[in-house]
């Protein structure tokens, strides 16, 4: 019944995703990078939320709540501040600039090879630190929350990560490779709404076993057993503590909502400003109730488990193989790979679009006009990547905190590049652009100042 289910849910979304984008323009870059810039809120939406949305934040997130309580809800809530920021200041920059790729815009803002620099480090986190960790935290998960081992016979837990990383990664790439953003962004909100019922399914059941009379009395009863775990300021000594909301924390979801080519490309894809903010708005909401099923779940492990060796890692999973239903197993299980596919393709396609738009047609060709190259171009970047993190994902078996690792590695580049986006919003300097006029050159001096703002002066 659990793999009937999870066949069924995954190949009604797959049928659903084809029919919704069966007539997609996927031969020119814009229609195939940027949706043809279609995108509605609700698309954009849903697919800022699930992309953001998948294991490392069902089990890393829980994980930490696991040990550190409510204080790491914090992640989340700022989270919904930096959409704010992003709908309200950089959104209508981004799309009065006409960019398809952040790097696009610093080269507007500064030059050449500062476009050159960033599309570089942005594909090598991608390829090498990003998109191995969410084939392995989507693996890792999947075997915790539904028997693997019993559904596929594979007793071997090295054979059977492999198996599973390479089928997660298999299927992504077919979405991400072959369809295109639009195709991701529809994907993504049918797969987002399971995912909402999902995990507000866990957080029910869940709060049913720790008190089957009352989900009020649930809490009330997790409150007295560990008061603790509701002190919503961190220690010192916590995966968040308080002082840190202010730098690390705060810059780390600047960055990954305002920068961050994974995240934000689905914007760019926005049919007008106005559709582009509702989308981010309404998402910077859900963010703030996300604690609901990334938080909460995590205590109640705790008090369902705690004294029984479980890893904060592992808690997750354990606890919706014991309180959910078997009967709705299949379609969770369907519903987390439809979150880890979300969070992968995103990935692999920004990947390809950093690389066909941002180093093949600039400076590899910068006379290429035939789209077809470029996106074949891309198509086997993306490619590349995949098979590079299938290869990597299973190297990060042993870290303690995946979430936590994930975050360090996110900090080597998130900050520095932040850095160089705030001197460019916020900054004035003078650039010289030469154009031709007639037979003869004309040189114009642009200076800008606040927000991007570009005045041109003849000189």
């Amino acid at each position: 019944m659990t793999l009937l289910t999870f066949l069924f849910f995954t190949a009604l979304v797959g049928v659903l995703t084809w029919w919704l984008t069966r007539r997609d323009d996927h031969s020119s870059s814009t229609g195939y990078f940027l949706a043809g810039r279609t995108l509605t809120g609700g698309y954009i939406a849903g697919s800022l939320l699930l992309t953001n949305l998948s294991t490392e934040q069902l089990v890393g997130l829980n994980g930490s709540a696991f040990t550190d309580g409510i204080a790491v809800m914090a992640w989340e809530v700022i989270a919904g501040a930096s959409l704010v920021v992003m709908g309200l200041i950089f959104l209508p920059i981004y799309l009065r600039s006409g960019i398809a790729t952040v790097p696009e815009f610093l080269e507007k803002r500064f030059n050449g090879t500062t476009r050159a620099i960033t599309s570089l480090i942005f594909i090598l986190a991608y390829a090498f630190i990003l998109l191995p960790i969410l084939l392995y935290t989507g693996a890792t998960g999947l075997t915790g929350i539904v028997d693997l081992r019993t559904l596929t016979g594979i007793e071997n837990p090295t054979a059977l990560l492999w198996v599973t990383i390479w089928f997660i990664g298999i299927i992504g790439s077919i979405y991400a490779i072959f369809g295109g953003l639009r195709t991701v962004a529809v994907s993504d909100t049918l797969n987002g709404f399971g995912l909402l019922a999902g995990g507000l399914m866990i957080a029910y059941f869940g709060l049913k076993a720790v008190d089957s009379g009352s989900l009020f009395g649930a809490i009330s009863t997790l409150r007295e057993a560990h008061p603790e775990k509701f002190n919503s300021i961190g220690s010192p000594g916590s995966s968040v503590p308080f002082s840190t909301l202010f730098t690390g924390v705060l810059l780390l979801n600047l960055f990954y909502w305002t920068t961050n080519q994974q995240i934000i490309q689905r914007t760019f894809g926005a049919s007008s400003l106005k559709e582009g903010q509702k989308g981010v708005l309404i998402a910077g909401i859900f963010k703030v109730l996300a604690p609901i099923i990334l938080v909460l779940p995590g205590i109640i492990a705790f008090h369902l488990f705690q004294g029984q060796d479980v890893k904060a890692d592992q808690s997750y999973g354990l606890l919706v193989r014991q309180v959910l239903p078997g009967w709705l197993a299949g379609f969770f299980a369907a519903v987390m790979v439809g979150a880890i596919l979300s969070s992968f393709n995103s990935a692999l396609n920004s990947t390809a679009t950093l690389f066909s738009l941002g180093v093949y047609k600039h400076f590899i060709r910068h006379d290429q006009t035939d789209d077809s190259q470029v996106i074949r171009n891309g198509k086997w970047v993306g490619a590349a990547a995949a098979l590079l993190a299938m290869v990597l994902a299973p190297m990060l078996a042993g870290q303690d905190s995946i979430f936590q690792h994930l975050q360090k590695m996110n900090a080597l580049y998130f900050i520095p590049i932040f850095s160089v986006m705030i001197a460019g919003l916020f900054f004035p300097s003078s650039a010289i652009i030469r154009g031709q006029c007639g037979s003869g050159g004309l040189t114009h001096r642009t200076h800008t100042g606040l927000l991007g703002r570009a005045v041109q002066i003849p000189g």
